[in-house]
């Protein structure tokens, strides 16, 4: 019997549901260090990076130049607000108790980040050791080489992987990678268009729930 396509997980967004408390934390870090005018519209634009690329995406949009002193204060003000309000996105936890075979997490946030965000949820126990970060490859998304780097680590081939991601960066690494992309729009930060974006990105359908998600993992031969 054939085993399983590997599945690739996004985690901020997908996993857990978290993109409107890192936009707090971005809001919250930028006022405190004198730069207003960093509220959730300009954070949208920057969903699916990584934290470096996210600082030179607000700066080209609102002229603020963050010190890179101060990075860490992102992180930190994030973790309090994820220790305090972080949940899974929902069913996101039934849907992996029955997915069968090979998965693992690619996420544009740190290790710790990611590691911290599914402890909070209760979802480390699905993934193990299997977390792979921006941080551990040359580019972040919307290059490839995140997706890229994680098919090498499952040992699977990149045409066998379907990607899970909720940001069109992130569709658009998976696209470029070789890999079925499955945008999800089921977390806390969608919006009317959120679905549409994706599919431009090059998403190959897109999920507002893992109901959905389940249904059509069927259809590419992956119980779920």
């Amino acid at each position: 019997m054939a085993r399983p396509r590997p599945i690739i997980f996004d985690c901020d967004g997908v996993l857990v549901d978290s993109e409107p408390l890192a936009a707090k934390a971005y809001e919250r870090v930028y006022e405190k260090h004198g730069m207003a005018g960093v509220h959730g519209g300009i954070i949208a634009q920057c969903v699916g990076m990584k934290q470096s690329d996210i600082i030179v995406r607000i700066r080209e949009l609102t002229g603020h130049q963050f010190p890179a002193a101060a990075d860490g204060d992102i992180w930190a003000e994030t973790k309090i607000l994820f220790s305090q309000e972080l949940s899974p996105t929902p069913g996101i936890a039934a849907f992996l108790e029955t997915l069968e075979g090979d998965r693992c997490v690619a996420s544009s946030s740190s290790v710790e980040r990611i590691n911290h965000s599914l402890a909070v949820t209760g979802l480390a126990h699905f993934f193990g050791d299997a977390i792979y970060s921006s941080s551990m490859v040359k580019n972040g998304k919307p290059a490839p080489d995140i997706f890229l780097f994680a098919a090498a680590r499952m040992g699977a081939n990149p045409a066998d992987c379907i990607v899970i991601e909720d940001s069109p960066f992130g569709i658009q690494g998976a696209v470029a990678a070789g890999m079925t992309a499955i945008g999800y729009t089921g977390g806390g930060h969608t919006y009317a268009e959120h679905a549409a974006r994706l599919i431009e990105a090059g998403a190959d359908f897109t999920c507002a729930d893992w109901h959905e998600v389940s249904r059509q993992l069927a259809g590419l031969g992956v119980p779920a």
